[in-house]
């Protein structure tokens, strides 16, 4: 897992600093404070391996590969020595602390009304609380669901460029209790903003933009709404 996480967050750096390489600094906010340039970086692509076609695998990137991109990417890291898996983990959610007042129930019940009105398709719940209960015999943990849900519509455009996709899909919600008894509705982010201060916003093309900014825009309306509690 932390492999993966520490992947992610550094594939971002590297295409920032491609970006302020190729072009005037950027406004956006997601690259004020990352470095010119780091040095060359060998990333794993290749065109001749790439999926074209909708729906086609794109080539099995080896273990190795992504070892030497790593190692590669870690002088990146330099300016976040401070920054650990929490950070990244946190960096990469957008979260709401609900009203006070409302009950965990509430929430939920306002998160699915308002899924429901966007379309939102609920496809899957994960009590997760009660496993850890159940199988761990751990009855401090505090209470935590996942909600999976899915727009069958945008799903499919993402899948049909890049079908590696499926792994984040569908949508999760996470309602949860914190340390302090409060409740949060969170999701990964799914903020495309950061594509505009790249020239050709990598390739994605405008239906695919289109379809994760509606995905995003719905998530977001409807987590605002659980975490106000509206019904």
């Amino acid at each position: 897992m932390k492999r993966v996480v520490m992947l992610l967050s550094s594939l971002l750096l590297a295409v920032a600093a491609h970006a302020a390489e190729m072009q005037a600094p950027a406004k956006n906010p997601y690259l004020a404070d990352v470095p010119v340039s780091a040095g060359p970086v060998t990333l794993p692509i290749s065109p001749s391996g790439r999926g074209t076609r909708p729906y086609e695998m794109s080539r099995i990137i080896p273990p190795e590969e992504k070892a030497k991109m790593m190692k590669q990417m870690m002088p990146m890291m330099s300016m976040a020595t401070r920054m650990d898996v929490k950070d990244v983990m946190n960096m990469m959610s957008t979260k709401y602390k609900a009203k006070a007042g409302l009950s965990f129930d509430d929430v939920v019940e306002s998160m699915k009304l308002r899924a429901n009105q966007l379309n939102f398709k609920l496809v899957g719940h994960s009590p997760m609380w009660k496993d850890i209960q159940v199988v761990l015999g751990d009855t401090d943990a505090p209470r935590m669901e996942v909600f999976h849900y899915c727009d069958i519509a945008a799903g499919r455009e993402v899948l049909k460029y890049a079908p590696e996709a499926l792994i984040f899909l569908p949508c999760r919600i996470g309602i949860m209790e914190d340390a302090d008894k409060n409740i949060w509705v969170m999701t990964l982010d799914w903020d495309t903003a950061w594509l505009d201060s790249i020239s050709g916003k990598m390739g994605a093309p405008d239906n695919l933009v289109k379809a994760a900014a509606d995905i995003r825009d719905k998530m977001d309306n409807i987590m605002k709404a659980a975490a106000a509690g509206d019904l």
